[in-house]
């Protein structure tokens, strides 16, 4: 399988050298194409105030730029919205699932937990990360967070419509149900690790972490114990190198596997 390493959305929260990305995966398969996240997609650049709340926009500050959505650059690779078959999520937020939209042909993964959350949010915080529209119209299938073992994680497999070697990999803390999704490449084993941690120090060894992602990282989790976990779990892997580990956020892990 071919795998495209994609931007899909600068933005430049304050206090964070360089701003961040939204690192999406662009895939062919024998069965069509299939997205890894979606960034911000067509809607937020026209209308961003449609869609993304103005605490998020003053603390993002996202770019939205319509060359960066992940439809314009499927478009530009010769193929056309109908061609992608899946999408992946790593979670709901609006920064990963505001393209979905884009792909209205499209059947999208979640885990079922990640769904519950944004259709019955639990709480303020819950209700401001899952807008409502981003969600109309798209077809979901979900999936539980369990399934067979993969370098010592649990990993959902045999997804419908999607090869093998294209996993789901509960990594739950950031939200109830967020995911990484693991990919067998060419070059062998990628983990899209999505926002169980936002900097590429967090799994290194040993650690390091930039002040302003840290705080960010704790003021928007969902449950602490398990995030917190699952980056040291990360970093293990990550030394292992039995898997290229890279987070959404990463400008350096983007550009290094781009």
């Amino acid at each position: 399988m071919k795998v495209h390493h994609l931007n899909c959305a600068t933005m430049r929260p304050p206090m964070v050298a360089g701003g961040i990305v939204a690192h999406c995966l662009l895939i062919e398969t024998d069965q069509g194409l299939v997205l890894v996240d979606t960034g911000f997609g067509t809607h937020e650049v026209t209308n961003p105030k449609g869609t993304i709340d103005g605490l998020s926009r003053a603390l993002l500050k996202p770019l939205l730029d319509i060359n960066e959505t992940a439809i314009f650059q499927v478009e530009k690779r010769g193929y056309g919205a109908e061609d992608v078959r899946h999408v992946l999520l790593t979670h709901l937020d609006l920064d990963h699932a505001g393209g979905l939209r884009d792909f209205p042909n499209a059947t999208v993964h979640v885990l079922d937990s990640e769904l519950e959350s944004a259709t019955n949010p639990r709480n303020a915080k819950e209700r401001a990360r899952y807008p409502k529209a981003q969600r109309e119209g798209v077809t979901f299938r979900t999936h539980k967070a369990e399934g067979e073992d993969w370098f010592g994680f649990e990993a959902v497999k045999d997804i419908p419509g999607l090869p093998d070697d294209i996993l789901m990999v509960p990594l739950i803390g950031h939200t109830r149900g967020h995911t990484g999704i693991a990919v067998k490449s060419d070059d062998g084993w990628l983990l899209h690790a999505g926002d169980a941690y936002f900097y590429r120090g967090e799994v290194e060894t040993p650690p390091s972490n930039i002040f302003a992602l840290k705080v960010t990282a704790k003021q928007i989790e969902t449950i602490r114990e398990q995030r917190l976990s699952n980056v040291e779990r990360l970093r293990e892997l990550k030394a292992s190198g039995e898997a290229e580990v890279f987070c959404a956020h990463d400008p350096v892990e983007l550009a290094r596997l781009a």
